[in-house]
């Protein structure tokens, strides 16, 4: 029975070469060094394997002291570790970003406790440098190369190779060094794990996509790189740990011959579906080198790989100046099948993989019907534009996530959805409560994982004059309350897992009047003019991020909370169906803004002639007047019960579209039937 101590054993690696181990050798066992909480990481992995009795954690801490095994202070390494014939030291930290102390606690600190430990145990170590070594030697690498005065211009570089030296100088240590190249996924799979190395670059060539395919495009001389697929890696580990006799050996785990950029890019490209490189630009690699030592330049190229997500730690590090010569390695491997593939002969399944599962703008991608497949949250969504939205929504394969107050209405409403047109939950919410608003996004997200649109629907509307509303305060506030900080707190919620996704946009429903500012409706312009603002702003500073937002200016939507008005019923409106168009119009095309022909010309005459159209909006004032239950000396009514024309508590209506109709009618030249006429003609709402 062979046994074998394994650090990284839970990393994308690490967890290959211990699977490979394990079937390798049906009787090998293994201790993995984990921190305790990857223990039950460990034990899943070891379940999926089918070796629960043949994988134990070894808990510890590899930037730890002592690798922060219990009693070794005591006991030494050899009482406080199992025995082992093998050391595998995997672990290190392989992030080019990662500044210098984290790098050398792992990568220095760690392999120097784990020299100590291998040498104690009396076991072989096998070390997993990098390539990184090399630094910036110019010419062939060999294998058995290492310190010919190369310079070492990252934490990486320099902690990798002084990992690699003391493992080298170690007295009384058996030990052979195996340094990859740049790692990439499986060839077969197409598996990673993380964006890193040339990944960086696929967004770049994901945007390139969008220009025809058939369009040659120049490129620099970029130099050469070596990458090889992470099975390719695994599998010549494995073969070389298990044979005898190669101890003081150095192994390159690398692609034959250099890489040129362009046959990189032009693999990646194809699998993309972007225009290939059909020249490189004689002379520029001599060139750029020569502009990277100009004052200022890196700052600027630094600042425009940082643009296109490139970290300005990494574009540097991807060329080798050296040429890492692999035949003693591949001797070993002679006969076995173990063979780096051809990058173009996998770059596609590199690409399919990156596409689906580590894209970091996957979720804004559209295949298929735009709103297919989507999670949409509503809120107000038990009656009027809510439940049209909703039932539109549903049809086109989202799955309609329903907010309203009350449960009953609530439910029935979900269940009508359910059966007519899709898949929609509901989820019974007062977005004036924060703590209501914070327990809704907790179950949304512990059901769905994440939320793509989000439709602000519920609101209040109230119609009241400031004099009559001097002993009303609560008026502004509850108003304020829905249209703006529960809109807002919603918003907040939901936006930092949006953030992670890359991806989310918001709907707001706002109204016509926050651009005709028409008496009556001081409170409720107010909060939909703040509301507007706040996502205004918003939006520039998440753009980049991903994500929208859409002001929908509503105008006069018919429905039950309009009937009890009489003058309504003469002026053509909107129904919950048509306005339930627009939403749909916003969520699939996400506008910044969609306004009406008359509020947008409301809006040129306040620019241009603002006193005119003062005047105008006083003389729909005086025409139209105080509700009967806005009036002074009206019995007050109870607190919750005010009568619908004057308080709307649901987002159903925009009902201060009433006097903005006898106002613009005569801005726009047009006698009352004509405007009513020109209202039903299809598209002219826009």
């Amino acid at each position: 029975m062979v046994s074998y101590i394994v650090t990284g054993g839970t990393g994308f690696l690490g967890r290959r070469v211990v699977a490979a181990l394990l079937e390798r050798d049906p009787q090998a066992v293994i201790h993995a060094l984990v921190r305790e909480a990857s223990v039950a990481k460990l034990r899943e992995m070891a379940a999926g394997w089918g070796a629960e009795d043949r994988v134990f954690p070894l808990v510890g801490d590899l930037a730890a002291p002592s690798l922060g095994l219990q009693g070794v202070e005591e006991l030494g390494y050899a009482g406080a570790a199992p025995h082992a014939d093998h050391v595998v030291h995997l672990g290190a930290v392989y992030d080019m970003t990662a500044d210098e102390e984290v790098t050398y606690a792992a990568n220095v600190a760690g392999t120097r406790a784990v020299v100590d430990l291998s040498r104690a145990i009396g076991a072989m170590l096998h070390h997993v440098s990098s390539v990184a070594v090399a630094g910036d030697h110019k010419g062939k690498f060999f294998e058995d190369d290492f310190d010919l005065g190369q310079g070492l211009h990252s934490p990486y570089h320099r902690t990798k190779f002084e990992g690699e030296k003391l493992v080298r100088e170690a007295a009384g240590l058996r030990w052979r060094v195996y340094r990859p190249a740049i790692v990439v996924g499986d060839s077969q799979t197409g598996e990673m794990d993380k964006i890193d190395g040339p990944y960086y670059f696929f967004p770049a060539i994901a945007g390139l996509s969008a220009l025809p395919a058939e369009l040659p495009i120049p490129l620099p001389d970029l130099g050469a790189t070596n990458i090889v697929p992470v099975d390719y890696v695994v599998a010549a580990m494995v073969e070389l740990i298990n044979k005898p006799g190669l101890a003081g050996r150095t192994f390159h785990l690398t692609n034959p011959e250099p890489q040129p950029f362009t046959e990189i890019y032009n693999a990646l490209a194809r699998a993309a579906g972007a225009p290939t490189a059909a020249v490189t630009l004689p002379g520029s690699h001599a060139a750029l080198h020569a502009l990277g030592g100009l004052p200022g330049v890196p700052t600027v190229r630094d600042f425009l790989l940082e643009r296109f997500g490139i970290p300005a730690e990494v574009a540097p590090h991807t060329a080798f100046e050296s040429e890492f010569v692999s035949e003693s390695t591949r001797a070993q491997l002679r006969g076995t099948g173990i063979e780096v593939p051809p990058f173009e002969d996998y770059a596609a399944t590199l690409w399919k993989y990156w596409r689906a599962n580590l894209d970091p703008d996957r979720a804004r991608r559209v295949d298929g019907e735009r709103l297919e497949g989507r999670i949409v949250l509503i809120t107000g969504a038990s009656t009027g534009i809510g439940l049209a939205t909703a039932h539109a929504v549903a049809k086109r394969g989202a799955t309609v996530l329903m907010v309203a107050r009350t449960p009953e209405d609530l439910e029935a409403a979900a269940a009508e959805v359910r059966a007519e047109s899709g898949a929609a939950q509901a989820y019974t919410c007062d977005i004036t409560d924060e703590k209501s608003v914070e327990l809704l996004v907790k179950q949304v997200l512990a059901d769905y994982g994440h939320v793509d649109y989000v439709v602000n629907n519920a609101g209040r509307s109230i119609r009241r004059s400031v004099l009559n509303s001097t002993d009303r305060m609560h008026d502004f506030e509850r108003t304020m309350a829905v249209n703006y900080f529960g809109a807002v707190r919603l918003i907040l919620a939901l936006l930092p897992s949006m953030r992670e996704r890359r991806f989310g946009h918001f709907v707001n429903i706002s109204s016509i009047a926050v651009q005709t500012k028409v008496p009556r409706f001081a409170a409720y312009v107010a909060s939909k003019s703040a509301l507007d603002n706040f996502s205004e702003i918003a939006a520039v500073e998440n753009a980049d991020a991903g994500i929208t937002f859409t002001s929908v200016r509503m105008p006069l939507v018919r429905t039950a909370m309009i009937a009890p008005t009489d003058l309504y019923k003469s002026i053509p409106v909107h129904s919950p169906e048509m306005a339930a168009d627009i939403v749909v119009r916003a969520l699939e095309h996400r506008p910044s803004r969609i306004d009406t022909p008359i509020g947008t010309f409301a809006q040129f005459v306040d620019t241009v002639m603002p006193s005119v159209k003062r005047a105008i909006l006083a003389q729909g004032f005086r025409m139209f007047g105080e509700s009967k239950a806005a009036k002074p000396g009206v019995v007050p009514v109870p607190e919750g019960t005010e009568p619908a024309v004057e308080v709307v508590e649901k987002r159903e209506s925009r009902s201060p579209l009433l006097a903005l109709a006898p106002i613009v009618q005569p801005l726009m030249g047009l006698p009352a039937p004509a405007a009513r006429f020109t209202n039903r003609i299809p598209g002219l709402h826009w």
